[in-house]
Formats: structure tokens, C-alpha cells, sequence
């Protein structure tokens, strides 16, 4: 008998696999071996479809995914990875079926896992080599979620050390490389998890986001990626930030996919409604995400909104009031004045038999430095005690009542605009880009537009909007009202239609 939390997951995300499979139809009613040359362009609903139904066994779909990491082993997008732990665990997802058993709505599918997340069975490094040996007792709760589901962890993948920047530039366990162009930055923090989900290796892992550690990997490696409104999913188990911006969140290459992996973490399996776009408001807030573009950015960012308006949405000019200065005044205060205390608790809490001494002693000096200079007491761009206290308690709020108002008096279903100021740079290049001419720091050009979705901790979905002439990834976001999850993914996923999807890079 499955477990009462097994079949209420089951009775409530069945509907999402049975319109799955019903829409799949012929294009997946053929012989396993003819469908095996196509395994790994499925999406994580369409491969768990055919599982479900026998079409394919796990055991010879994970031995497809698995070949296909180790053929793009050179991007570095995982950390570890154990072919024969999870060969077996296919084959006994394929003896629960033969038997008859009780098939999650993730049944057999091997999800990649950010490696600041924990699992049981793999280690835990948080890409800092202090706890290259740190095996957690138990999972994270999502991950149980997706186990529970039938999912598999196919690894744990690479990141920004202590998820503590945007490059995935790791010092430890090497860079991870875009793979539309290796010489580039894939973003971060989980640079790992979007080259998995880019290069076929997996149609959906486990990303997790502070400050667009979701969103900017998702923008540069041309898939989707969903933040959800903070605290829908659990943080625990996690290697935190903050207690009040961290969160996991799903990678995949469509929305759909996305909607999957958010019925199953949040037992909720209502189906997407579908969504009629003309008419829809999404606004346009230049004033703050328009401007300082890289002028590829800028050009495929507009052939995008104009792709939207030609399918009939409506664009609503209209800024978000003060949103620079709150921003300014919430964001960076609470993040660096709580990181260190939270990733203390999380080593004593999690028993790692790691100190923070022991542990930043090891820690690379990309991310040491910025770390010691902005989030360690004494210094030097500390924000002082009173700035964080102001920043929790007055201009967090404000942000958060700003988007409020935002949405109520422009009636749009979410704000669009560019992820990222400029597209991937090249790796080792993290200080300074240049626009136009005009110098700016790296950390603006990555952070500024993500940062007021992170703080107010409103849901976003970033889409691939397009190639640069030179052939990277731009993605769009779009940012709904708190708590709009579900009605987001289903915006998402008729804006998807209409954005198209971006050819697979080569490896």
C-alpha cells in the first residue's frame, strides 16, 4: 500500500499526467526502440508519460540521460554523479510498475539536484570544499517531495560557491561553461542545473534562489526557470542566505514542466487553465529595466515585446514608483547581514562537523573576498545594524506594498522585461562589462532588474526570448503579484507559445 502522503500527491497531480499523456498522443504511440532516438528531447511530462505507460523502461532512460552527461562532462555541470546508484533505482522504479504498484507523477524521472541542497545519499558540498565529505542524514523536504513522486536524483550539480555570486565560476570544483559558448559564464548561482537542463542531460532539476541564482542561469542557458513566491516551497535543508529571499525553484525547457514540478512540491495538481492572450496586460516599467541595455539585449528584449503585442497583449507603460531606491535600501542590507549567522546555523543545525572558521578558512578567493569586505563584521562595505533593522522592517515592506499598488492600479497580470543587462560574459571577467562604452560593475549588470522580484519575494517566470547575433541566450522574466503562482505558470505557458523555443545548443 503507498503511503497516505504517496497517494494524496497521486490523486491530486494525476490530472496533470493524464492531460499529458492524452496530449502526446501519437507522437509517442510507437515501438521503444524507435522512440529511444528521441529520449532525450522529451520534456519531464512527456518522458514521465511514457514511463507511466510502459513505453519506455527507466532503467534504459536513465541509461540515455546518463550517456548524455557523461558526453558533456566538459561544461563541468556536475559535481557528483553515480551512474550505478542511479541505474538501480530506475530499475527498481521499472519493477514498481511490472508489479503494478503505485507510479508517482514523477515515476522514474532523474532530476539533477543544486548541490546546496540536501541528499541523503549523495554529498553536499555547497561547492565550498570545507564539506566535500558532508553527507546530510536526511533529505531536504523537496527533494523527499520529488522522491515520493517517483522522481530519482540523477546528482548533485555545480554552483557559485556558497551560492555567494553570479558566475558559477567555482574555485573548488571548476568553472561551469555556458554551453552555447564554453568560454562564457553559464550565470549562477546554479549554473549547474541550467547546463544539465540545456544540453539534454535532464528535462527538469533542482535550482535554488537569493538573488537570481534561478533566473540568471535560466536567462543565459536559453530554458525556463520558475522563482515562486517566497515560502511557497520549504527552505530547510538548504545552504541559506537569508531567511527571507531564499528559495528553491524548479529548472526545465518549458513551462509545463515547470507547472509539474510545482504541483508535485505543493500537492496542489490543479491543471493549468488555459490562457487566451488577447487582452492580457503585462506592464512595461522603463524607467528601471530598460535602460543602461547591452544593445543585443535591448534589440531581441523589444522583438519580444513585439512578438507579444502582435498576439494580442496589451503593453501598459508604467513605472514601478521609487523601485530603485527601496531596492537599493532593502536588498543588499538583509542579504549580507544575515549570511553569515544562516550559514552558521546550517552547519551546527545540520551536524556537518564543519565550523565557520573551518570552512571559510578553505573558502576561493572569487568569493572570499567580496564575502570578508561586504558581509563579515568590521567589513569594510558592511552595512551597519541599523541599515539591515531598517532595511527588514521599513523598506522591504514598502517595496512589497509598492508592487501592490502596482499591479492593482495598472491591472496588468505581471511586469516583463530582461533578465540580465547583457548576455553571458566571458568566464573570469566578473568585475566590470561594458554598454555602449560605458562602464558598469558586473554585479549591476546581473543583479539590478532581478533584485526587486528577489526582495519583494514575488513570483517569476523566465523565458528565452531569443539569440544575440553572436549566438547567446537572452531571457525575459515576467513577475506576477504574490501568490500568483499557478496563474503565472499558466500566463507562462501561452507566452511561451508565442516566444518560441531556442534551438539546443551543440556538445
Amino acid at each position: 500500500m503507498p503511503s497516505p502522503r504517496v497517494s494524496r500527491r497521486n490523486f491530486l497531480t494525476g490530472a496533470t499526467v493524464l492531460v499529458a499523456t492524452s496530449l502526446i498522443g501519437k507522437a509517442l504511440d510507437r515501438s521503444t526502440a524507435e522512440a529511444s532516438t528521441d529520449l532525450l528531447e522529451l520534456s519531464a511530462t512527456e518522458a514521465v508519460a511514457m514511463l507511466r505507460r510502459g513505453d519506455v523502461k527507466a532503467e534504459d532512460y536513465a541509461a540515455a540521460l546518463l550517456a548524455r552527461c557523461d558526453a558533456g562532462k566538459q561544461l563541468n555541470a556536475f559535481i557528483s554523479i553515480a551512474p550505478d546508484q542511479v541505474k538501480e533505482a530506475a530499475r527498481a522504479a521499472d519493477r514498481r510498475r511490472a508489479a503494478g504498484a503505485f507510479l508517482g507523477p514523477l515515476h522514474g524521472l532523474p532530476i539533477p539536484i543544486k548541490d546546496s541542497v540536501n541528499t541523503r545519499d549523495y554529498p553536499t558540498t555547497s561547492g565550498t570544499a570545507a564539506l566535500r565529505s558532508f553527507r546530510p542524514k536526511d533529505d531536504a523536504p523537496v527533494v523527499r517531495a520529488l522522491r515520493d513522486a517517483g522522481g530519482i536524483v540523477l546528482g548533485k550539480t555545480n554552483l557559485h560557491e556558497l551560492s555567494f555570486g553570479w558566475t558559477s565560476t567555482n574555485l573548488s570544483f571548476g568553472a561551469v561553461k555556458n554551453p552555447y559558448d564554453p568560454t562564457r559564464i553559464p550565470g549562477g548561482s546554479s549554473g549547474g542545473t541550467a547546463v544539465a537542463v540545456a544540453t539534454r542531460m535532464a528535462p527538469l532539476g533542482v535550482a535554488e534562489d537569493t538573488a537570481g541564482s534561478i533566473r540568471v542561469p535560466a536567462a543565459m542557458c536559453a530554458i525556463a526557470g520558475f522563482r515562486p513566491t517566497t515560502f511557497r516551497y520549504s527552505p530547510r535543508g538548504v545552504m541559506p542566505l537569508t531567511s527571507v529571499f531564499d528559495t528553491i525553484g524548479p529548472h526545465a525547457r518549458t513551462v509545463g514542466d515547470l507547472a509539474l514540478f510545482d504541483s508535485v512540491v505543493t500537492s496542489d495538481g490543479s491543471p493549468l487553465r488555459p490562457v487566451a492572450l488577447r487582452g492580457v496586460r503585462l506592464g512595461v516599467s522603463r524607467l528601471h529595466y530598460f535602460a543602461d541595455l547591452d544593445p543585443e539585449v535591448a534589440r531581441v528584449a523589444e522583438e519580444a515585446l513585439k512578438k507579444l503585442r502582435d498576439a494580442g497583449v496589451v503593453l501598459v507603460e508604467a513605472d514601478v514608483p521609487d523601485v530603485a531606491r527601496l531596492v537599493t535600501a532593502a536588498n543588499s542590507p538583509i542579504i549580507l547581514h544575515e549570511a553569515r549567522p544562516m550559514i552558521q546555523r546550517y552547519l551546527e543545525e545540520f551536524e556537518t562537523g564543519v565550523t565557520w572558521d573551518q570552512l571559510f578558512a578553505s573558502v576561493g578567493e572569487n568569493v572570499k573576498r567580496p564575502f570578508a569586505a561586504s558581509a563579515l563584521p568590521g567589513g569594510q562595505f558592511r552595512p551597519p545594524d541599523e541599515a539591515y533593522v531598517q532595511a527588514r522592517d521599513v523598506h522591504r515592506p514598502a517595496l512589497q506594498q509598492a508592487f501592490r499598488d502596482y499591479f492593482c492600479k495598472t491591472a496588468v497580470a505581471a511586469i516583463v522585461y530582461p533578465t540580465t543587462l547583457v548576455p553571458a560574459t566571458p568566464i573570469g571577467q566578473d568585475q566590470e562589462v561594458e554598454i555602449g562604452g560605458k562602464k558598469m560593475p558586473f554585479r549591476v549588470a546581473m543583479s539590478r532588474n532581478i533584485a526587486p522580484g528577489s526582495c519583494a519575494g514575488i513570483p517569476g517566470v523566465v523565458l528565452c526570448a531569443g539569440l544575440t547575433s553572436g549566438g547567446l541566450p537572452v531571457g525575459v522574466e515576467f513577475d506576477g503579484p504574490a501568490g500568483s503562482d499557478r496563474d503565472l505558470l499558466a500566463l507562462g505557458q501561452a507566452l511561451e507559445a508565442v516566444l518560441g523555443r531556442p534551438p539546443a545548443p551543440r556538445i
